[in-house]
């Protein structure tokens, strides 16, 4: 009888130091807002705690859409910077749009994105795996546990996949093993957003599976699902919880409600829903994460979730016994005139920075970032940088 390989932990899984995780939302070009904030979070790692990168400081990197592009990046040791470049040089043919005849279908191909992903990703390849194929989510290059969320339109079911070595699916001697699976398609299945992207159809195993962006999923704001990927047994991380053991940094893009007091019921017409249900889903999925995150978790800075709730920061123990399961901080920036104008920035305009193609504006993006980072103090981060 052959033995079963010993399955090989991931080199974040080791030790017994307080875990720290960061999520990352999904919004288009509006990826240049969570930079930003990034970039500042990466200043107080180097400078507190000693990390070279980002990748140094988390141990569990979790993305939806653009979140999955930057989550990647940062996994395989991008630096901030580089990430931003990476952006900045090929944003606009990310969204590079499609002929006339095929609008009906989708505004922009993917070919670009693809191609880029592709190139950047499989740069990274050790020198112990085949030269001839794309680095797959089992690479070595990633240092950190990755999550990516996706939905698989033929099963109809969400699908946020990790590298996680223990994982159910992770399981080398299976054929629909995802760690076989290209590290590059999973990400850019995870950014095609419906009406935006085409789909992206991915091989595992024998089957054929069409998905579209995770963004469409209750995940478009992957905390929740990254902390419980990381402690609840049927995934096989089972990290320890508690508010000392485990920090949880999430990062958005931007907050953009669609608010609209002049709409009438009969506005609400296919043409209406179909522009609009796409980042309706993802703002009520966003809200819904971060509300689950500051109520099982420590929250210790964050926006107002809204004018009942508050925000949540130093809520009560939830449960009669039970602390909190991990401290949490949530950073954002509302992109409504309102929260422009907070954030002295009242030369630009919403509609400019509330898009998710809004390749026009990035600069802009990139000072709303800014702003927002401001908010962000390395207090914030105590008891996590040793």
């Amino acid at each position: 009888m052959t033995a079963t390989p010993a399955i090989t932990p991931h080199p974040k899984q080791h030790g017994t130091k307080p875990k720290r995780l960061l999520a990352l939302d999904g919004g288009g070009i509006r990826g240049m807002i969570s930079l930003e904030m990034l970039a500042r979070i990466e200043q107080i790692v180097k400078e507190r705690a000693g990390a070279a990168c980002l990748a140094d400081y988390f141990d569990y990197v979790g993305g939806t859409s653009t979140g999955a592009i930057i989550a990647t990046c940062i996994s395989l040791g991008m630096s901030v910077d580089e990430i931003r470049k990476f952006y900045q040089d090929n944003g606009r043919g990310m969204f590079d749009k499609v002929g006339v005849f095929e609008r009906l279908r989708t505004k922009f191909t993917d070919e670009n994105l693809a191609r880029k992903l592709r190139e950047v990703f499989n740069g990274f390849r050790p020198p112990d795996e085949e030269d001839s194929a794309d680095i797959t989510l089992g690479t070595k290059a990633l240092k950190t546990l990755l999550l990516v969320v996706m939905r698989n339109v033929t099963t109809d079911s969400p699908w946020p996949i990790s590298n996680n070595p223990f994982a159910k699916y992770n399981d080398r001697s299976r054929e629909d093993c995802n760690l076989n699976l290209p590290l590059w398609q999973l990400v850019r299945a995870s950014t095609a957003a419906p009406t935006y992207f085409p789909p992206e159809t991915v091989e595992v195993g024998s089957h054929s599976f069409v998905f579209v962006d995770g963004g469409v999923t209750m995940y478009n704001n992957p905390a929740f699902v990254l902390f419980l990927m990381s402690t609840i047994a049927p995934y096989k991380c089972e990290w320890p919880v508690g508010e000392d053991e485990m920090l949880l940094v999430s990062v958005g893009t931007g907050a953009a409600a669609d608010a609209n007091d002049r709409l009438k019921s009969g506005d609400l017409n296919l043409i209406y829903n179909a522009s609009h249900i796409p980042g309706a889903l993802m703002n009520a999925a966003a809200v819904e994460q971060d509300k689950l995150s500051r109520v099982f978790g420590r929250c210790r800075h964050g926006a107002a979730l809204e004018r009942e709730l508050g925000d949540l920061v130093d809520l009560k123990d939830f449960g009669e016994r039970n602390a909190k399961h991990f401290t949490y901080v949530r950073y954002n920036a509302d992109l409504s005139r309102e929260g422009l104008d907070a954030l002295g920035l009242r030369n630009i305009r919403p509609e400019d920075v509330q898009q998710m193609d809004t390749i026009d504006h990035m600069g802009e993006l990139a000072a709303v970032g800014q702003a927002a980072a401001k908010e962000i103090d390395e207090r914030h981060f105590d008891g996590f940088l040793a």
